[in-house]
């Protein structure tokens, strides 16, 4: 399975979920920065990451928090423009 997201096969299977969302949720999700506590753990693993220093466990923990990271990012911009359409 690969890592990288296909922008484009992502936001047409999600734009029309995206349009279920009232402005105020769509502004929670852009605004949304992660649980202190779990970004602390990844900001943890990544210093282990770079050192070289993770186990398997914490690499595949560390994997995972990547990709669900790399998933926010590309939903957070999709509500972006989709809010820009109400506030712009």
């Amino acid at each position: 399975m690969s890592a990288t997201i296909d922008a484009k096969a992502f936001n047409r299977d999600c734009d029309p979920i995206l349009q279920f969302l009232t402005v105020d949720q769509a502004r929670g999700i852009v605004a949304d920065s992660g649980e202190p506590t779990l970004r602390r753990r990844i900001d943890e693993l990544a210093k282990l990451s770079n050192k070289d220093e993770l186990s398997d466990a914490e690499q595949a923990e560390y994997e995972g928090y990547v990709r669900a990271n790399k998933f926010v990012a590309i939903l957070q911009a999709r509500v972006r423009k989709l809010l820009s359409g109400f506030e712009g």
